[in-house]
């Protein structure tokens, strides 16, 4: 009687929060998203500049989507004939190549537009693997405690010791570069940071009410879990990704400049901006407008972040 009635007050003050509308597990995500699709959506896009980030890292994403019918160019011809020409509004700049050609011709838009599909591939599934491993251990580790938790903090804390880039270089120099390679490389090293904030999270709503009234009703281990816990972490599971994305981008931009990312198979803008930087003097225009697109790709999917997180911090009226 006592656990029905806890359980009837949590889901008074609590039910937006944690009792989802289904049993199945694989819907929880899409019920979070509904239930909290007023606050991601009134929050980021309000504010100074909220629209224009938003604008910007769609353009960007339905560029990376459609690149083969948007690029005006084929990423890899070659035309030694029209090497180093300017961007248009530069003198000796064509229109048919708005942001000029490198050092054998190549158009910088085309691998640009390219090179931002292999960023977004490399940045999305990165922070999947990283999501699936590090969520799944943080909930074990939280909610089975004893040598369970002592053994996957350890992994945890022995990981957090090395340099995550450092680390990954090590890992793409032993396997060879490759796309497939750098994702499941940055995945398996950026996965400690979910494991200690989805356990900080299991270890202090486990002794909660409603999850003691779960466990006197009858609910097993997994049902509390994925019912009760999970949903609970979808706040701090959501605006980490997003900051992990812009992260992973970062990091694939760096590998590719060190000569260890996905190869020469694909453009992309660390690649580029090491191939430019030799010829800065004469050609300022082939590491500059890569680097311009890390910065602001970066910077809006930092400032989005920013906004998920007032948007789904219950704090935040």
């Amino acid at each position: 009687m006592k656990a029905s009635s806890a359980m009837k007050s949590w889901s008074q003050q609590s039910t937006r929060s944690v009792a989802p509308p289904t049993a199945k597990p694989w819907l929880l995500p899409w019920w979070f998203i509904q239930v909290h699709t007023g606050n991601i959506m009134a929050y980021p896009m309000g504010g100074p500049n909220g629209g224009s980030t938003w604008t910007f890292i769609l353009v960007v994403i339905g560029a990376a989507i459609f690149a083969p019918y948007v690029a005006p160019h084929e990423p890899t011809r070659q035309s030694l004939i029209r090497r180093f020409t300017p961007p248009v509004w530069a003198e000796g700049g064509k229109a048919t190549y708005l942001l000029g050609t490198d050092q054998v011709g190549r158009d910088i838009l085309s691998r640009m537009i390219h090179g931002a599909r292999v960023s977004l591939i490399v940045g999305i599934s990165a922070v999947l693997v990283s999501l699936i491993v590090g969520v799944t251990l943080g909930l074990l580790s939280g909610f089975l405690q004893g040598r369970v938790d002592t053994v996957i903090m350890t992994v945890v804390d022995v990981t957090l010791s090395f340099p995550q880039l450092l680390l990954a270089l090590a890992f793409v120099a032993a396997l060879g570069p490759s796309l497939v390679t750098i994702i499941i490389v940055l995945g398996l090293t950026g996965w400690e940071r979910y494991t200690r904030v989805v356990r900080a999270e299991v270890l202090a709503l486990r002794e909660k009410d409603f999850v003691e009234a779960a466990r006197a009703l009858g609910a097993s281990p997994v049902r509390t879990l994925l019912r009760h816990l999970l949903p609970n972490t979808f706040s701090s599971i959501i605006v980490m990704s997003t900051l992990q994305v812009a992260q992973a981008i970062l990091q694939e931009a760096a590998l590719s400049f060190l000569g260890v990312g996905t190869g020469s198979a694909y453009p992309t803008w660390g690649q580029m901006i090491a191939l430019g930087r030799d010829f800065v003097s004469v050609a300022w225009w082939l590491p500059t407008f890569p680097g311009l697109a890390i910065l602001l790709t970066v910077l809006a999917i930092n400032l989005v972040g920013d906004r998920l997180r007032d948007a789904l911090d219950p704090r935040v009226t």
